[in-house]
């Protein structure tokens, strides 16, 4: 089994420095493709009624489960949301709830989700993962991208990114950010979920980082909300239930 090479912080620096004066603006689309029957495989507390409803709800097969989101970022803040496929093949964004907006500059957020019916407004510090850069590279939608890795602690996930040296700043999807370069690409326990970029556009984005005036749903720290997760997870967990019916994988 190769190892990989965790890189020094003056290697890191490194990386940085070179992307001074080339801070990316613009927008990231991502394709997220969900590989249910292996997420589903591993879900070996759930009781046969639970299986059967998952596998009605996502199949049998293991093509994947995919959907679109989108980035929009100029170095100090970013935005993400989701989006969805229009009738003529184009994207929108979706009715659902899931934005998050990032203040780089500030190290301050503002998360809106839906969970178990009601929306949460959850506004808090920002905190990066905690990254390990290894000595890997690999070519993501015509980019050369660094390897790094994580745990999302709460989940239990193992997360490996790819973020682009060309393009300098600290944004990516979802909620995995943190590196000197926009991530293109994350894996979720080696396969389960891909979400890789699809396009990389270079364009002003003042508009698409702005927020509603008036947000509507609970508001809560990060605390509190990971709190109210991890004990849905483990609820559900004991009641043999599937919990990602109501949350993100």
């Amino acid at each position: 089994m190769m190892k990989y090479k965790i890189l020094s912080v003056c290697c890191l620096l490194c990386i940085q420095l070179r992307a001074v004066g080339q801070i990316f603006e613009g927008e990231v689309t991502y394709e997220k493709t969900s590989y249910w029957a292996k997420i589903l495989n591993k879900l070996t507390y759930l009781t046969e009624e639970e299986r059967s409803r998952a596998q009605t709800s996502w199949g049998s097969n293991d093509e994947g489960d995919k959907n679109r989101g989108l980035l929009a970022t100029n170095g100090k803040m970013s935005h993400y949301e989701d989006i969805e496929k229009e009738a003529d093949g184009g994207y929108q964004w979706r009715k659902s709830q899931y934005v998050l907006q990032y203040d780089h500059e500030n190290e301050k957020k503002i998360e809106i989700e839906e969970f178990s019916g009601k929306t949460y407004i959850i506004s808090d510090s920002l905190k990066a993962p905690k990254w390990k850069v290894l000595n890997k590279i690999k070519e993501v939608n015509g980019y050369l991208c660094m390897m790094a890795t994580t745990e999302d602690t709460l989940k239990g996930q193992k997360v490996t990114a790819w973020f682009a040296n060309d393009l300098a700043g600290s944004a990516g999807p979802e909620r995995y950010f943190g590196l000197p370069g926009i991530i293109l690409e994350v894996d979720v326990n080696d396969g389960e979920v891909i979400i890789k970029a699809v396009k990389v556009e270079k364009k002003p984005v003042d508009e698409q980082l702005q927020l509603p005036k008036k947000l509507k749903g609970k508001k809560i720290d990060q605390e509190k909300y990971d709190k109210m997760i991890a004990e849905f997870v483990s609820n559900s967990i004991k009641s043999h239930r599937n919990p990602y019916y109501f949350i993100r994988y």
